[in-house]
C-alpha cells in the first residue's frame, strides 16, 4: 500500500500555483467572448481564389465594420464581425467581390442579438448551478454522509477553477473564445471529476461497512492503492484521443478539444489529490 497522503502539502501547493496563475490571467487578461455571449454575425464565404486576411480587413474598415475575427483556410474565409443587416451583408459580399477580384459565394450567415446572448450567459450559471446542487444531494443521499458529498463538489469547484483559469491563458495566447462549446466542456470536465471520486469514496465507504470505523487515513491510501492503476488507464485512453483532436482537429473543435483535455486531466488528478485528502481533513475536524 502506498502513503499518497504523506504528500498532502505538495498536492495543495501544485494546486495553488495552477489556480493562482489562472486566476491572474482572469483576471489581468480576461477573455475573446465569441457571439454566443455578446451577440454578432457569423459570416463563412467560399471564394474561387485564395485571398489574403489583410484585404479582407481592409473592405471591412471601408463599410465601417470592425471585425472580431477574420479566418482564412485555403479558399474558405470566416468572419465574425458586430450584428449587421443581411442588406448590410450582401453589399459587404459585393464589395469583397470587387476589391478581391474573386468569386464568393455565402455558405453561411448567423446573427445572434445581444437579448439572445445575455440569455444564454444566465442559463449557462443556472446549468452549473443546478449541477453543482444536483451532485451534492445525490452524493449526500448515496453515501449518506455530508462530508463525502462536501469534499466530491469542493474537488469539482477545484477542477472548474483550472479549466477557467486555463482557458483565459489560451484565449490570451492563442486567442480562444467562450462560446457554448466551451460551456459544454466545463459541465463535461464537472461530471469527470467527480465520475472518479465517486470510484474512490465507494471504496472508503466498503472499508467502513465490512471493517468498521478504523483509520480513515489508512482507508483512504488502501482505496487509492486499488483505483489508481485503474484511474490512469481509463484517462489516458481518453487523454491520448483528446491530443490528437487538439493537435490534428479544425478550428471549430481544436479549443473545445484543449478544454476536455486539460478538464479530464485535472480530473483524474484532482479525485486521488484534491477530494481524497479534503474528505480526511473534513471527517478529521467532525471527530
Amino acid at each position: 500500500m502506498i502513503n499518497f497522503l504523506k504528500y498532502t502539502k505538495f498536492y495543495v501547493l501544485i494546486s495553488l500555483l495552477v489556480i493562482a496563475s489562472g486566476l491572474f490571467s482572469v483576471f489581468h487578461w480576461g477573455y475573446r467572448v465569441s457571439i454566443d455571449f455578446t451577440g454578432g454575425t457569423d459570416l463563412e464565404y467560399q471564394t474561387s481564389t485564395v485571398v489574403a486576411v489583410d484585404q479582407v480587413k481592409t473592405v471591412l474598415q471601408r463599410h465601417q465594420i470592425e471585425a472580431v475575427t477574420v479566418e482564412q483556410r485555403q479558399k474558405i474565409v470566416t468572419l465574425r464581425v458586430p450584428a449587421i443587416s443581411d442588406t448590410q451583408e450582401t453589399t459587404l459580399r459585393s464589395d469583397l467581390a470587387k476589391q478581391l477580384n474573386t468569386k464568393i459565394t455565402l455558405l453561411r450567415a448567423e446573427t445572434v442579438g445581444p437579448t439572445l446572448g445575455s440569455e444564454t450567459m444566465k442559463k449557462t450559471l443556472v446549468a452549473c448551478a443546478l449541477a453543482i446542487a444536483g451532485i451534492l444531494l445525490y452524493m449526500s443521499f448515496a453515501f449518506k454522509n455530508f462530508n463525502f458529498a462536501l469534499a466530491a463538489v469542493l474537488a469539482m469547484f477545484h477542477d472548474f477553477l483550472v479549466v477557467v483559469g486555463s482557458y483565459s491563458l489560451l484565449s490570451h495566447f492563442f486567442g480562444a473564445q467562450v462560446d457554448t462549446l466551451f460551456v459544454t466542456a466545463v459541465l463535461t470536465t464537472m461530471s469527470f471529476s467527480v465520475h472518479d471520486t465517486i470510484i474512490i469514496f465507494d471504496k472508503i465507504r466498503e472499508y467502513h461497512r465490512n471493517e468498521g470505523k478504523g483509520d480513515l487515513i489508512n482507508y483512504a491510501n488502501r482505496a487509492l492503492t486499488e483505483t489508481m492503476v485503474r484511474s490512469l488507464n481509463n484517462s489516458m485512453t481518453i487523454i491520448f484521443m483528446l491530443l490528437a483532436l487538439t493537435l490534428l482537429g479544425g478550428s471549430l473543435i481544436r479549443f473545445f478539444a484543449a478544454t476536455l483535455l486539460i478538464g479530464t486531466i485535472t480530473g483524474t488528478y484532482s479525485s486521488p489529490f484534491v477530494a481524497t485528502p479534503i474528505l480526511v481533513w473534513l471527517e478529521g475536524r467532525k471527530k
